[in-house]
């Protein structure tokens, strides 16, 4: 039994090393894929933003600058989300693009009812039933958390340039 507990205790520690470099580099990798193939959809293809009603305040912006500011913040911030630059700022503006992005388009139509609402909570609405789609989004907001509260990790600009700037003790 110590023969087993000696590796389990050996893997915790190598974990444990790798906990601040891991984790948040493949969300980063993750999250980068993922906007910046809806970006790079969105830069070659044409402005569906036309046909949807968004909140406010971002109803007050014409489609053609919204479908712009949606498709560079996407591109620009899976850019910086591989570098881990910036990382909290391009987290905290992918998780507005997402939020404007569930209740203009994910969410659902019209729903009467908790069960109507929780429905909705899908990839797809293959039903066509218009009780919406916002699961892969509200993933997408979920994985954002550790990004905006711990920072891109070590092996980021941003722990780079802090260390750089403000000392080899100061806490990323």
């Amino acid at each position: 039994m110590q023969f087993v507990s000696g590796y389990y205790f050996q893997a915790v520690y190598i974990l444990e090393r790798l906990a601040p470099v891991i984790p948040a580099l493949f969300l980063r990798l993750f999250l980068a894929w993922e906007f910046g193939e809806a970006g790079y959809a969105k830069l070659t293809g044409s402005n569906w933003f036309e046909h949807v009603t968004f909140p406010f305040p971002f109803n007050l912006l014409p489609a053609e600058i919204g479908w712009q500011i949606a498709t560079w913040f996407e591109l620009i911030g899976a850019a910086a989300l591989v570098l881990g630059l910036a990382t909290r700022f391009f987290s905290v503006s992918l998780i507005i693009l997402t939020i404007v992005a569930i209740a203009a388009v994910h969410w659902p139509s019209e729903w009467h009812s908790l069960g109507q609402l929780l429905a909705g909570y899908r990839i797809i609405d293959e039903q066509g039933d218009g009780l919406g789609n916002y699961k892969l989004p509200v993933i997408f907001l979920v994985m954002f958390l550790p990004l905006l509260f711990s920072g891109a990790g070590k092996l980021s600009l941003d722990y780079w340039i802090c260390r750089q700037y403000f000392g080899k003790h100061t806490k990323y």
